[in-house]
């Protein structure tokens, strides 16, 4: 009877653990399913978009007024945009293809700082002609290895998560027909880089800073670990991995993984002068004990206690249990904005779990800040009337030809709502207007020092 009973229970378990395992084994390929899916419309959608763009840039070349070349050109970089967010979506993180990406941004940033100038006033010069011709050219090379890539994925209905699975474990198959095509196109866009695109294009890279010019010598992985290891606060006993950053990156830096008690940190630092530029702790967040107002001091004190001076806190922000906040430099009572670090504080003990620095690293340097030209009367007087100013200050800002704009920063409502409205100090244009969603910025905690 025992015998029986025991037999029934077997079997019934042996059933339920095969019912369990086909039901995990359908929602696991149903998952790849998806991702596979997922892949595929991005590929498609990526070689489409290089179709469109180079269809669009051959378009331009026969245009001359204003008013058919700069829609087209405002396309352009539309689709140039679109195209670097679809690249964005594909499992190619673990392979170079940064030459590819930084190509479709300096489209990008050419067509549209051309599209949104008086063209009438200020066509086209030869040598800007010459550009387009260029990029046209070279997208057609994208262009048509790509097509190469989509017809034999097509023809073999190649899989996109082998793609993936080969990158993650770093063996890659020496016939992975994607990844080589791929390759084939970062390898023909790097060369892009050694011609001359003309100033519009090339200046893009004197923005897209290398930390090439931060203080500091060249530092090996073990200073990187002692510099993690000071930065974070990790104990002794705590585990710390440094590796170099992917080969082909703009700039060097080595990225560090840290793993001990209430810790599960990974930021990246700069291999020159040994500058973190983020990081982040995964650790979990417990109930909120502080004030949204004593994680700012806390954030402040992380930010003294590393060498940082002349900050001013003007954001802080609540998301569930944790704070926000973002710090500017401060320039002879000026706030820089390119110049910014945001810190992530824990509000259940008060510890910094995040911090990014890399526009503040990036965008450092000495600068002579303007005098104004107009009053904050005048400035004002460029604003809608129907908004109540509440405040203002002066601020340093990138506009959008990521020109660096000196104006007056007014805070104003209207109705129920509050603005930040940005008023170039120099000829009264209004550069930027921003609804704020959450409480006005800060205006009191400066971290003081000198630069």
């Amino acid at each position: 009877m025992i015998r029986n009973i025991l037999i029934g229970v077997l079997t019934v378990g042996i059933i339920g653990t095969g019912v369990w395992g086909y039901q995990e084994h359908k929602e696991k390929n149903a998952l790849l399913i998806n991702a596979e899916n997922n892949y595929q419309r991005a590929f498609h959608e990526l070689t489409y978009n290089i179709d469109l763009l180079h269809d669009k840039i051959g378009t331009t070349l026969a245009m001359n007024s204003k008013k058919s070349l700069s829609p087209t050109l405002a396309e352009v970089w539309r689709l140039a945009s679109e195209t670097n967010n679809t690249v964005g979506e594909l499992p190619l993180t673990l392979m170079t293809f940064n030459k590819t990406e930084e190509f479709l941004s300096k489209i990008g940033e050419f067509t549209y700082k051309t599209a949104v100038r008086d063209l009438d006033k200020d066509p086209l010069t030869q040598e800007e002609y010459n550009t387009l011709k260029e990029l046209y050219k070279q997208s057609a090379e994208i262009q048509d290895e790509l097509r190469k890539v989509q017809n034999t994925v097509l023809t073999d209905n190649l899989k996109w998560m082998d793609v993936e699975m080969a990158l993650a474990s770093g063996k890659e198959p020496a016939d992975n027909t994607i990844i080589d095509g791929f390759k084939t196109v970062e390898k023909k866009v790097e060369g892009y880089s050694e011609s001359n695109l003309g100033p519009m294009v090339n200046s893009m890279e004197e923005k897209d800073h290398n930390y090439s010019t931060l203080p500091g010598k060249m530092i090996t992985k073990d200073e990187a670990k002692e510099i993690a290891r000071k930065y974070t606060d990790a104990d002794k006993n705590a585990k710390i991995n440094v590796v170099d950053n992917g080969e082909g990156a703009e700039f060097g830096f080595y990225s560090v993984s840290i793993k001990g008690k209430n810790k599960d940190i990974n930021l990246d630092i700069t291999k020159k002068g040994g500058h973190p530029i983020w990081g982040i702790n995964n650790r979990p967040i417990g109930k909120a004990k502080i004030s949204l107002n004593e994680a700012s001091f806390k954030a402040e004190q992380f930010l003294k206690k590393r060498g940082f001076k002349n900050l001013k806190l003007y954001e802080s922000l609540q998301y569930d249990n944790t704070g926000l906040f973002t710090f500017v430099t401060i320039k002879d009572d000026v706030l820089i904005y390119p110049e910014s670090i945001r810190l992530k504080v824990a509000l259940d003990n008060g510890s910094v779990i995040g911090f990014s620095a890399e526009e503040y690293l990036g965008k450092q340097k000495d600068r002579t800040i303007p005098k104004p030209k107009l009053t904050v009367d005048e400035a004002k007087s460029n604003i809608n009337k129907n908004v109540e100013i509440m405040d203002h200050r002066m601020s340093l800002i990138e506009n959008d030809l990521n020109e660096e704009v000196l104006c007056y920063e007014f805070i104003g409502t209207l109705d129920h709502d509050t603005y930040r409205i940005f008023i170039n100090a120099l000829d009264g244009n209004e550069e930027f207007v921003e609804k704020l969603y959450n409480p006005e910025p800060i205006y009191d905690n400066v971290i003081e020092g000198r630069a």
